[in-house]
């Protein structure tokens, strides 16, 4: 619930600006119109002399009255505004992530699996009124993270993602595959899976194209995302004595051919990531691709202020004309 002060007309509060426009004008005119009586003694008259200093008094109340009218007229009020969302059309959305050890590459910094894992959390972050499963694969795959609505509970798996938790390889058929499977008994409207590898279908049971038509028949969109540099970038290929990787400089292969006949059998869109920057945009491009319909009511109420501006206006006029025919009434 939003609330906020404000004036429904407040255009008339420039009315206050004659306020002491006319205070200057009844100070100058009142000057000229009252005539000095000099007397020898004024003991006998010290009462009557408090009462003429007092009398603009009168004239204050007035202008107060004034005031407090004005202010009425331009109706203060408190508004409160309460929003309530509903999604109408939700989205299933099954991201399936290449954990081969390629994604060690140093292309992207510092490696393409911490830059993928950082725009994919930020990714999930945007879409508070979609489900979101997990699937990793390599030479196999399997689900990580079960379709859900508790984003934290994804971007806890994403976090922890390392290379060497699957058989090596790239198995795209198999990811795709389980990826198509999380989807198959969803009940949304819209069913998108994310699929991004770094490498070539070299492995697995699943043919890619058999993925791609189970895909289609099921009507689930899936974009595809080829990751990795132009040219060649460091490779890990091996583990040293002490147990760290070498990396050595090699030729980049991203099957693009099969990626882009998988996103335009399923009505997706294939991208291809070179480095950082182009990671997220491509991430953002899906998101804004794919939009929940969201309807938002809003429910406004008004508290209406300008009765005690009236009332005092009010009061001040009596006030006013109680004084003025009780204790001045012999000095207006």
């Amino acid at each position: 619930m939003l609330s906020k002060f404000e004036f429904a007309n407040p255009e008339l509060l420039w009315l206050l600006v004659l306020v002491p426009i006319i205070a200057l004008w009844h100070f100058f005119t009142s000057k000229k119109e009252n005539a000095t009586i000099s007397f020898p003694n004024t003991k006998s008259f010290g009462s009557g002399s408090i009462l003429s200093k007092l009398k603009p008094l009168l004239y204050l109340l007035r202008l107060l009255a004034i005031s407090s009218l004005i202010i009425a007229l331009a109706r203060p009020r408190n508004k409160e505004v309460t929003t309530k969302t509903k999604s109408n059309k939700g989205i299933d959305i099954v991201m399936a992530i290449d954990v081969s050890a390629s994604m060690l590459a140093k292309d992207l910094k510092p490696n393409r699996l911490e830059a993928l894992k950082k725009v994919a959390s930020n990714f999930i972050d945007k879409r508070p009124n979609d489900r979101i499963g997990l699937v990793v694969y390599a030479g196999e795959s399997y689900t990580q993270t079960p379709i859900t609505s508790d984003k934290r509970i994804v971007k806890n798996t994403i976090r922890r993602l390392r290379w060497g938790q699957l058989d090596g390889g790239t198995a795209i058929g198999m990811g795709l595959g389980s990826a198509v499977n999380r989807l198959k008994e969803s009940k949304a409207k819209s069913k998108v899976i994310i699929l991004l590898t770094d490498g070539v279908n070299n492995t697995g049971s699943v043919d890619p194209k058999t993925a791609t038509e189970l895909a289609k028949a099921l009507n689930i969109k899936v974009y595809t995302i080829g990751l990795g540099t132009n040219g060649t970038a460091m490779f890990p290929v091996a583990k040293g004595m002490d147990g760290k990787l070498i990396f050595r400089n090699a030729p980049v292969e991203i099957d693009e051919k099969l990626l882009k006949y998988i996103a335009k059998e399923t009505d997706g869109k294939y991208f291809r990531a070179t480095n950082n920057s182009k990671l997220t945009k491509i991430y953002e491009e899906i998101n804004k691709l794919e939009k929940t319909k969201i309807e938002e009511f809003k429910y406004t109420n008004f508290e209406e202020m300008f009765r005690p501006f009236v009332l005092l206006a009010g009061f001040l006029i009596l006030f006013e004309m109680l004084l003025r025919f009780t204790v001045f009434r012999g000095f207006v």
